[in-house]
């Protein structure tokens, strides 16, 4: 499978050896989860093009609103580092609750989906998102593009 987004999950062990690694690293992220209200633990690995791996997790506040997400936290880490050209984000996520299934793919929310969609707007890039299950039997590579068509952006705000 490579690198290339696919419409269906596949076992992790068919992804390239980067894609699995950068799986691994969005799933040992989620250690360093607080998530003391909704009890899933998120986290997000990306990658950019000088190869640097950024990781987060999801850090929960009582006021909902000012919760971070794992993918928001990896973003603010690239762009923190001035390396913001993206090429991929790993996701997954699990619950400390028995109901959830683990196999479940997780995705980015919407919010996240924006906020992945203006790093690819900066690189000029459709940056490949790698949506694992839980316990990282499967994972969904898809696209930016795929995941938030017609986003909204800097283009947006143009006055035509």
């Amino acid at each position: 499978m490579g690198d290339q987004p696919t419409d269906r999950p596949h076992p992790l062990a068919e992804l390239s050896a980067e894609d699995q690694a950068l799986c691994r690293a969005a799933f040992a992220a989620t250690a360093n989860a607080h998530a003391p209200y909704s009890r899933f633990s998120v986290g997000a690995a990306l990658v950019t093009a000088s190869g640097t791996v950024f990781r987060g997790a999801n850090l929960e506040n009582a006021s909902y609103g000012l919760s971070i997400c794992a993918e928001a936290a990896a973003l603010v880490a690239a762009n923190n580092a001035a390396d913001r050209a993206v090429t991929a984000i790993a996701v997954t996520g699990h619950s400390a609750s028995s109901r959830r299934d683990p196999t479940a793919i997780v995705t980015p929310c919407g919010r996240c989906r924006q906020m992945i969609a203006e790093f690819a707007a900066l690189s000029d890039t459709d940056i490949r998102v790698l949506c694992c299950a839980g316990d990282l039997s499967r994972v969904l590579s898809t696209s930016i593009d795929a995941l938030l068509p017609h986003a909204f952006g800097r283009a947006s705000l143009s006055a035509s």
